[in-house]
């Protein structure tokens, strides 16, 4: 009777840890947005209307010539599946997500991107060189998680700048 309340009580105890170090903090970061109103968006309509819209989604060149990469996360694909950016200019990801929390990684990089249902989150890259680099998911987001990735190519500034917006959404040689 004691060994198995022993292993009720750690295995409660055990619940309690990974909720508090794994989702909580996502918990907060999005109550937080969602009280005050930053970067809110409804994860049910969000392909109908507003910035992310199916044909909004890529990269897109910006009037300062930075350019702009708008995503979106669900099980298991992130969308677009590969994004084209130039080398040499600043890069703006915006990311969401349609369902549950998803992490975007740049292979190569250090750098985070939380996508959030709900929530736009937002981080700034800049590539020097062209390469090819994956884009995996770090959050397990259930059992296709292993397979989620997206591919960013990095191309020559006057390469991007030949490129019709839906030709940025293609990993296909030109």
């Amino acid at each position: 009777m004691r060994l198995e309340k022993f292993r009720f009580l750690s295995a409660i105890a055990l619940f309690a840890v990974v909720w508090l170090t794994v989702r909580f903090p996502i918990e907060v970061q999005t109550a937080v947005g969602h009280f005050f109103g930053e970067n809110h968006i409804d994860p049910a309509t969000l392909h109908l209307n507003g910035e992310f819209v199916e044909n909004n989604l890529g990269s897109a060149q910006e009037s300062d010539g930075s350019v702009t990469v708008r995503m979106i996360a669900q099980q298991y694909v992130f969308v677009p599946q590969c994004v084209l950016v130039p080398a040499g200019v600043p890069v703006h990801f915006r990311i969401t997500s349609a369902d549950v929390a998803h992490e975007l990684t740049v292979t190569g990089s250090t750098d985070v991107l939380k996508a959030l249902p709900g929530t736009v989150n937002t981080a700034n890259f800049e590539f020097p060189s062209a390469g090819e680099f994956s884009m995996p998911c770090h959050e397990f987001c259930g059992s296709g998680h292993y397979a989620m990735r997206a591919k960013l190519v990095v191309v020559p500034r006057e390469q991007f700048q030949r490129l019709q917006p839906d030709e940025r959404i293609s990993c296909e040689p030109r």
